[in-house]
């Protein structure tokens, strides 16, 4: 009880610091997975009728997710110095995977006889991506989303290690204070809250999925 005590003091004194933390932590989650969805949406529709294309983009998104995350933020630095843009070039290729792979799936998994009738009905080939493919394969793709966010939330704790700040700053501040008063307080303080911070966003793309999906589909 004594450590909780001081845990929920330790994150009173220093809510200031917290939510600064927390608001650069949040803008690394929302501007990397809206242009990786961005992005691999594209890439997905692009190379949906083109098979070599389509494995070529997989196999490197896969090769991103393979790198070192450390060392990735790291060779970023004589490029783009220190701060926001290292820890958000890597973290933008880490979430590339998960969306570009569910997207591929999700547009080569719509029933070719829903695509014929789509046809027989005089829609063009644009009109059939847009208003049939798209649509049935977006439960799929935002579960993509979802689990690039909370790749993202984890893997942006290493910005600290760049000046990047984020909820990180509070686990390297632990980390370095380790035996000394509220190391231990500052390293649960972010790896908590990071947590939360995950599962808020989350549940904010289960509400847009929600919203977005055709009730037939839900």
């Amino acid at each position: 009880m004594d450590g909780l005590a001081s845990f929920f003091e330790y994150i009173g004194r220093q809510s200031d610091d917290l939510l600064t933390a927390g608001i650069q932590h949040a803008i690394y989650l929302v501007t990397v997975v809206v242009s990786a969805t961005i992005v691999s949406v594209s890439l997905g529709i692009w190379t949906r009728n083109r098979p070599v294309a389509r494995e070529f983009a997989l196999a490197t998104a896969s090769v991103f997710l393979t790198l070192p995350s450390l060392a990735l933020f790291v060779l970023f630095i004589p490029v783009f110095g220190l701060g926001f843009w290292p820890p958000f070039v890597a973290l933008f290729m880490y979430a590339i995977l998960p969306i570009l792979r569910n997207t591929v799936t999700g547009l080569s998994e719509v029933n070719p006889a829903v695509m014929e009738s789509a046809r027989g009905m005089g829609l063009s080939s644009r009109q059939i991506l847009w208003q049939v493919q798209i649509p049935l394969a977006w439960p799929v793709i935002i579960a993509g989303v979802r689990v690039s966010s909370l790749l993202t939330a984890g893997i942006a704790a290493i910005a600290t290690l760049v000046a990047g700040g984020g909820l990180g700053d509070f686990i390297k501040e632990g980390l370095s204070r380790l035996g000394l008063p509220n190391g231990i307080e500052a390293i649960w303080t972010g790896t908590v809250f990071i947590v939360l911070l995950a599962l808020l966003f989350d549940a904010m793309f289960v509400l847009i999925r929600r919203l977005t999906t055709p009730a037939g589909l839900r």
